[in-house]
């Protein structure tokens, strides 16, 4: 979600790859940092900072980790965790009434715009030139562009990476039986598709209603950005974009976004009755129960694959990266980065907490604990690799991440693409006609950024 839930969510790792939150324009009275100083309002010394986060597990985990610092610091820190959703809303109220809720903001990349332009967030470019305060070196291009910056100016450090993937049983694509089945049918082997076409053979080949197993649990619902972050990767993979020249007639609504709709349209018969409500939970649950032979997910919510008290397949699940379409391999970024609150009164004492949870030692105990880390010396090590089964899937993912809206009327746009997906996936509008809706209703808000 961009995990704002999203998705949103990731970074960048491999290939000294790795992400930051995008940054926004500066808070008028924050803007003079310079390397090793900071300009804000607090003086420093906080007995406390608040950091404001969604109820989920990754909160609880830098709950645990945030105790290190207390320990090494004599500063005391709260996650404060908001329910999903009521998270984004919570944070909006508090920056309508400039309050000083919270110190720090773990938020989503999608805010960035709004953050930055009205003000909301402290920026961090000069302070992170400074290797003590961040370590940029490790810390590449694609990272510092999806999760750190807007119009070129940095606000956020990466706290949680996090994009889409597949989970998969294991029992069922090993077994011999169904091996030699699918090889009559299809003449193909059985095994964790590579491409978009691959995966609709096995979703179609796993589909068995008569039994209770279907192909796949995809992202269909309208919730948030659910159909959104379901399809963008389809879209993108088949030659599709969401704008072009500053406007979305002639991107999403182009004949291969149609293709790009069709398609990821038609592969919902092969997922469970009620599919067009499927999102993170419907998906990872569908798995669980045995519904279903692939499940796709955002990886911050593997965890729940890999506890067998959770999940009785835990010791058979495995995971495989997007696919990859006709014209490209995609998959939706999502995770938070770490952004100092403009209205905290201990804004120093909040860039400290962020230099120390961005160095290499600290993201080593994030990974431990189960995070996703945006460092790419880190995620580099054998610790990392080992820490989760998905790990490795997520190194790979990595270069194939790519973000959706970041700009002020991000919700606007966002919307009005889940309004117009949801229509396809219902079967209530063809899948050329809800994207020329969504067109239509996206230039005038394009124009207007």
């Amino acid at each position: 979600m961009k995990q704002s839930l999203s998705r949103r969510g990731l970074l960048a790792l491999l290939g000294g790859a790795t992400l930051v939150l995008s940054g926004c324009p500066a808070p008028s009275a924050n803007t003079t940092d310079k390397p090793g100083e900071t300009a804000s309002t607090g003086t420093g010394g906080a007995k406390k900072l608040v950091i404001a986060w969604a109820k989920w597990t990754p909160a609880d985990n830098l709950d645990k980790l945030a105790k290190d610092y207390t320990k090494e610091t004599g500063t005391e820190v709260e996650v404060q965790q908001i329910p999903w959703p009521d998270y984004e809303t919570k944070v909006n109220a508090a920056w309508s009434a400039k309050a000083d809720s919270f110190d720090i903001v773990v938020g989503d990349s999608q805010w960035l715009g709004k953050a930055a332009t009205q003000s909301h967030y402290v920026e961090l470019t000069d302070w992170a030139k400074d290797p003590k305060n961040f370590p940029m070196a490790d810390n590449g291009a694609s990272a510092i562009k999806y999760y750190g910056e807007y119009d070129g100016k940095l606000y956020a450090v990466p706290c949680m990476a996090d994009g889409v993937a597949f989970a998969y049983r294991k029992d069922l694509f090993e077994d011999p039986a169904e091996k030699a089945a699918f090889k009559a049918k299809y003449n193909a082997e059985l095994a964790p598709p590579k491409t978009w076409d691959e995966l609709q053979k096995i979703a179609e080949f796993f589909t068995r209603p008569d039994k209770k197993l279907y192909g796949a649990a995809l992202f269909y619902s309208k919730e948030y950005d659910g159909a959104t972050m379901g399809f963008d990767q389809v879209l993108w993979s088949f030659g599709g974009e969401l704008s072009k020249d500053g406007k979305a007639s002639g991107a999403v609504d182009s004949p291969d976004a149609v293709k790009a709709l069709e398609f990821y349209a038609g592969l919902k018969k092969f997922c469970p009755p009620g599919a067009e409500s499927f999102y993170y939970k419907e998906c990872n649950t569908a798995f669980q129960e045995g519904q279903v032979a692939m499940a796709e997910n955002w990886f911050a919510f593997f965890p729940d694959l890999v506890d067998p008290k959770k999940n009785k397949f835990a010791d058979k699940t495995g995971y495989f990266a997007v696919p990859s379409g006709p014209k490209g391999r995609f998959a939706s970024l999502g995770g938070q980065g770490l952004s100092v609150s403009s209205y905290s009164k201990s804004q120093d004492d909040a860039k400290k907490f962020l230099a120390w949870f961005s160095k290499e030692e600290t993201q080593k105990k994030w990974i431990a604990l189960g995070g996703l880390t945006a460092n790419s010396k880190v995620a580099a090590t054998d610790e990392f690799k080992k820490a989760n089964p998905y790990n490795e899937v997520f190194a790979e993912t990595v270069p194939l991440l790519k973000d959706f809206y970041n700009t002020p009327n991000y919700s606007e746009l966002l919307k009005i693409n889940q309004d117009g997906l949801y229509a396809a996936f219902s079967g209530a509008k063809p899948a050329k006609d809800a994207l020329a809706e969504i067109a239509k209703a996206q230039d005038p808000l394009l124009a207007a950024k």
